[in-house]
């Protein structure tokens, strides 16, 4: 077991956390370290600190949409903003709760699926059909994950997740914690690498 723990809190409806998800292979190979993914809530992260989305300023948007397509470039990854943008994350990441806990080892396949449909595809997973047809072709069965969606302990597992990730000086996505060092934004992945291989968690 890995005596190095990177926590990834992570939305889908952040196209920069997505950019750092498509990092973490690397990441955890460069430093040994585990990663955790630990989804939250950001839009009750926002809510709880007073943040808000940088596209809800006209001009740090534009800017921001450049910027991470110059991101994308250097990582070598697809990327398309979503026109749908903003989109209703709350099935989502209470999905990603649900099969964290209960079909762990489909929780990377879910997670990759939802990032692509998201950024790269991208669809509008606000739509029930979207969604729907979104889950099944990535294997999974769409009624029986949104059955567990609206299970009380995986809402309520979500709302805790997000409580504690405010409680610990999170403001939005994505941030990583190596110990209790926490890290914003995915340009930020330098300092996090830094961090793993030189302090790390056990």
């Amino acid at each position: 077991m890995s005596a190095k723990i990177i926590e990834f809190l992570f939305d889908f409806g952040s196209p920069a956390t997505y950019l750092a998800h498509t990092q973490m292979p690397r990441l955890a190979a460069d430093t040994g370290a585990r990663v955790d993914y630990v989804p939250m809530l950001l839009g009750g992260v926002f809510k709880a600190t007073g943040n808000q989305s940088p596209m809800a300023v006209p001009a740090k948007g534009r800017w921001m949409g450049r910027d991470l397509a110059r991101w994308a470039g250097r990582y070598g990854v697809p990327f398309a903003f979503n026109p749908h943008f903003p989109v209703n994350t709350l099935a989502l990441m209470r999905g990603a709760v649900a099969v964290q806990a209960r079909q762990p080892e489909r929780f990377m396949p879910y997670v990759d699926a939802v990032f692509r449909a998201m950024w790269v595809e991208p669809v509008d997973l606000g739509d029930p059909a979207v969604l729907a047809s979104t889950l099944q072709a990535a294997g999974f069965d769409p009624h029986e994950l949104l059955a567990m969606v609206g299970d009380a302990e995986v809402k309520a597992r979500l709302i805790a997740n997000t409580e504690a990730a405010v409680a610990r000086g999170v403001f939005g996505a994505p941030t990583f914690f190596v110990g209790s060092e926490m890290f914003f934004g995915q340009d930020r992945l330098d300092f996090v690498r830094e961090a793993a291989l030189h302090r790390g968690r056990p």
